[in-house]
C-alpha cells in the first residue's frame, strides 16, 4: 500500500513535469509573430488602382480613366487610402498595443522550459498592427470627409458622391478643398450621364487658371464630354479659351481640331453679320490649324475638310465661273476634299463608329466637289460627284435637287423632272424646296408648254405665298433673338406632343423646318433638346437626389446654359430667316417674271396660229425611247409612288419646240470625259 502511494506520487510529480513544457508550448503559440502574420490577412490593405477594376467593369472611354488614375495619384498625396469611418472604426478598436513580454531571467540552465523570449526581441511586432492603408491619425475630420466622398466614387456610387462632394463645397470653411471637391463632383455628374452639368463643374475649375491642381485633367475631360453628347461645339468655346495651355500630347490633334472648328463657325458668324475681314482671319486660322495635324492621324480627314471649306469660301468671291477656274483657292478647295474622299475610304479595321463617320463625311465632301463644280459651271462632274451620293442618305434629297439643277444646264430635261417627282412625292411632302417648282415652270417654259408652265407657278404662289407672308411678319416683329427661338420651339413641341396645329402652325412648321437647314442652327437646337432632357431627367433620380440642394443649384446651372444657348441659336435663327425671307421674295419676283413671259409667250404663239388659219404647229412631238439599261426594267408611271422607285424616275418630253434629236440623252460619266 505504502508502496503503491510512492507509485502515485511519482506519477504525479512526472505529470507535473511533463505539464509545465506543455504551458510554456501554449504561451509559444501566441508569440507576436505569428499574431502579427494572423493579423496580416485581416487588416484591410490598400485598395488596387482604380484604373484595372473599371478597365474590366465599364466600356468607358480609356482615356478618361486615365484622368481617374491622376485624381486617385493627387488625392493620395494628401491622403494614402479613401475609407469611410465605418471601415476605420473597427480597425481602431483592435489596434491596442501589443504586451510587451518581460526581460527575460539570467540564464538559469532551464533552457529545455521553452520559456526563453530572448529570440523575440528583435522582431518589431508592433509595427506590424499599425493601419497604413487607413492612416487616421495624421488626418483632419474635413479630410475624412473628403475621402468619404472620393471613397463613394471609387464605389462607383455617383449619386452620394457627388452630394457628399457638393457639402463639401457649401462649407466656405473648407475653402482648401472646394477645388478637389468639385473635381470629385464634375467626375460624378459625368459618370451619371449629366454632362451638360459635368461641364458646368469643369468649366469652373478651368477659370481658376492654369496653376490649378486639377487644371491639366479638366482640360482631358473636356474631349470626353465632346465625344458624349449630341453636338461637339458645346464645348467650342471653352476650348479656344484655353488655347494658349499646354495640352497632353494624346489629345493634342483632337484639340486642335477643336479649335480650328471654332474658327470656322465664329468666321461663318462674321461673314453673316458683315464683318469680312475679321472673318478672313478665323479662317486663315482654319487653314493654319489643319496644316498642323499630321495626315495619319484620326482627325486630319475632318479638319482637311474644314480647310476645303475655308478654301471655297475665299474663291467664292469670284463672280464669274472663267475666273473662279483659275482662282487658286478653288482648286486648292477640290484638292482638299477629294483627299478626303481618299482618307475616308471604307476599309477593314475601322470601328463601327469610326466607319459610320467616315461614310457621312465622305458624303459631305461628293457634295462640296458637286458644288465647287457647279459654281465653275463644270455641269458634268457636278453630275458625276452627286451621283456618288447613296440613295437614302442624310444629304440624298439635296443631292437630287442640286442635281436636278445641273441637268437643266446640261438639256437632260428629262432626267431633272425625274429628280423633281422625287422630290414632290408623297414621302418628302413636308421638306423645302420651293425652288424646284421655279425650276420646274423654266423646264416647261422653255419647251413652249406654257399652259403647264402657268399651273406650276400658281402651285407654287400658292403654297409658297403664305410662307413668305408669315415670315415676313415675324422677322418685321424685331424681337429679342431669344424670342425667334421660342417660335420654332414651340412648333416642335406641338409636333413632338401631337397636338392639333392650325394653319399658322403648319407655315411655322416649314419655316421651322427651313430654319434648321442652317447646319449650325440644327446643332445648337440639338444641344438644347440634349440639355432639356438633362433637366427633366433629374424627375428619375432618387429622392435623395432629387430633393436636394445639389439638384438645386445644377438646375440653375442648366438653366444658365439653356438661356445662352436660346441666345445663340436665336441669333442664328433670325439671320437664317432674314436669308431666306430674301430668297423667297426673289423666288416669287422670280415665279411673277416667268408667269409674264409665258402669258407673253401664249399671247403670241395664239396671235401666230390665227394669221396662218390653225395651221402653224409650234410645239412638236418628240421622239423617245423607253429602253433602259440591263439592270433596269421599264415601269410606265401612273400617278402612284412605291418607295423603292424613289430616285429613278426619269420624266419623258413627248413634245416641245425646242430642236432636238431625242428626248432622252444619257449623263456621261464624268470619268470618261
Amino acid at each position: 500500500m505504502r508502496s503503491f502511494r510512492l507509485i502515485r506520487v511519482a506519477v504525479l510529480g512526472l505529470s507535473l513535469a511533463w505539464t509545465a513544457p506543455t504551458y510554456a508550448q501554449n504561451f509559444e503559440g501566441l508569440d507576436l509573430s505569428g499574431q502579427s502574420k494572423k493579423k496580416k490577412r485581416t487588416t484591410p490593405k490598400k485598395k488596387p488602382s482604380r484604373k484595372s477594376r473599371a478597365d474590366k467593369a465599364k466600356p468607358a472611354p480609356v482615356q478618361d480613366e486615365d484622368a481617374d488614375d491622376d485624381a486617385a495619384a493627387a488625392s493620395s498625396s494628401e491622403a494614402p487610402t479613401s475609407v469611410s469611418p465605418a471601415e476605420t472604426a473597427p480597425a481602431a478598436a483592435t489596434s491596442t498595443p501589443a504586451p510587451t513580454p518581460a526581460s527575460p531571467p539570467a540564464n538559469t540552465g532551464s533552457m529545455g522550459m521553452g520559456l526563453d523570449l530572448t529570440q523575440e526581441a528583435p522582431k518589431p511586432a508592433a509595427p506590424t498592427m499599425s493601419f497604413d492603408a487607413v492612416d487616421v491619425s495624421g488626418k483632419t475630420a474635413d479630410r475624412q470627409r473628403l475621402d468619404v466622398a472620393v471613397s463613394l466614387f471609387k464605389n462607383d456610387e455617383y449619386e452620394k458622391a457627388s452630394m457628399a462632394a457638393h457639402e463639401l463645397l457649401e462649407d466656405p470653411k473648407l475653402a482648401g478643398l472646394h477645388t478637389e471637391a468639385r473635381y470629385v463632383l464634375a467626375k460624378s455628374l459625368y459618370r451619371m450621364g449629366m454632362y451638360h452639368s459635368s461641364l458646368g463643374e469643369f468649366s469652373k475649375i478651368l477659370s481658376l487658371g492654369p496653376s490649378t491642381k486639377f487644371f491639366k485633367t479638366s482640360l482631358e475631360w473636356l474631349f470626353f464630354i465632346s465625344r458624349k453628347t449630341k453636338n461637339e461645339t458645346v464645348i467650342l468655346d471653352e476650348i479656344a479659351r484655353h488655347a494658349n495651355q499646354e495640352f497632353p500630347e494624346k489629345y493634342r490633334n483632337e484639340f486642335r481640331y477643336l479649335l480650328a472648328r471654332y474658327h470656322f463657325v465664329r468666321g461663318r458668324a462674321l461673314d453673316q453679320v458683315g464683318q469680312p475681314e475679321e472673318a478672313d482671319k478665323s479662317f486663315s486660322e482654319v487653314k493654319r490649324l489643319a496644316l498642323t495635324i499630321p495626315r495619319t492621324d484620326p482627325f486630319f480627314p475632318r479638319a482637311k475638310y474644314l480647310e476645303g471649306l475655308s478654301s471655297f469660301r475665299n474663291g467664292s468671291r469670284q463672280k464669274d465661273a472663267a475666273a473662279k477656274r483659275a482662282n487658286g483657292e478653288m482648286l486648292a478647295a477640290i484638292e482638299a476634299m477629294k483627299e478626303v474622299v481618299r482618307l475616308t475610304r471604307p476599309a477593314p479595321g475601322k470601328t463601327v463608329d469610326q466607319a459610320k463617320l467616315d461614310k457621312s463625311l465622305r458624303e459631305l465632301a461628293f457634295m462640296q466637289l458637286a458644288r465647287t463644280h457647279y459654281g465653275m459651271q463644270q455641269n458634268r462632274f457636278a453630275l458625276f460627284y452627286l451621283g456618288k451620293v447613296e440613295r437614302g442618305n442624310t444629304q440624298w434629297l439635296e443631292a437630287l435637287f442640286e442635281s436636278s439643277w445641273a441637268n437643266y444646264r446640261v438639256g437632260q430635261y428629262e432626267q431633272a423632272l425625274g429628280s423633281l417627282i422625287t422630290l414632290s412625292s408623297p414621302f418628302f411632302r413636308e421638306e423645302y424646296f420651293p425652288e424646284a417648282l421655279i425650276l420646274k415652270a423654266v423646264i416647261y417654259y422653255e419647251n413652249c408648254r406654257y399652259r403647264e408652265s402657268n399651273i406650276i407657278l400658281q402651285d407654287f404662289e400658292r403654297t409658297y405665298l403664305p410662307v413668305h407672308d408669315q415670315l415676313e411678319a415675324l422677322v418685321k416683329k424685331n424681337m429679342e433673338a431669344s424670342e425667334y427661338y421660342s417660335v420654332l420651339s414651340d412648333v416642335q413641341k406641338k409636333n413632338k406632343d401631337g397636338l392639333e396645329k392650325n394653319e399658322t402652325d403648319i407655315i411655322l412648321e416649314r419655316i421651322l423646318r427651313l430654319a434648321l437647314t442652317d447646319q449650325d442652327l440644327r446643332k445648337t437646337n440639338d444641344s438644347i433638346l440634349e440639355l432639356e432632357a438633362e433637366m427633366d431627367a433629374f424627375a428619375n433620380r432618387a429622392d435623395t437626389f432629387k430633393y436636394s440642394e445639389l439638384s438645386k443649384s445644377l438646375l440653375e446651372g442648366l438653366k444658365v446654359q439653356r438661356t445662352a444657348l436660346i441666345s445663340k441659336a436665336g441669333i442664328m435663327a433670325k439671320g437664317k430667316l432674314e436669308t431666306e425671307l430674301v430668297a423667297l421674295k426673289q423666288l416669287l419676283a422670280n415665279g411673277l417674271r416667268i408667269k409674264f413671259e409665258t402669258t407673253t409667250k401664249e399671247k403670241e404663239f395664239l396671235e401666230e396660229q390665227l394669221k396662218a388659219g390653225g395651221r402653224t404647229a409650234i410645239v412638236k412631238k418628240y421622239k423617245y425611247s423607253v429602253a433602259v439599261q440591263d439592270d433596269q426594267l421599264y415601269w410606265p408611271y401612273e400617278g402612284e409612288y412605291w418607295r423603292d422607285e424613289l430616285g429613278t424616275y426619269q420624266y419623258t418630253m413627248t413634245k416641245g419646240c425646242i430642236e432636238r434629236d431625242t428626248a432622252n440623252r444619257n449623263v456621261q460619266s464624268a470619268e470618261a470625259m
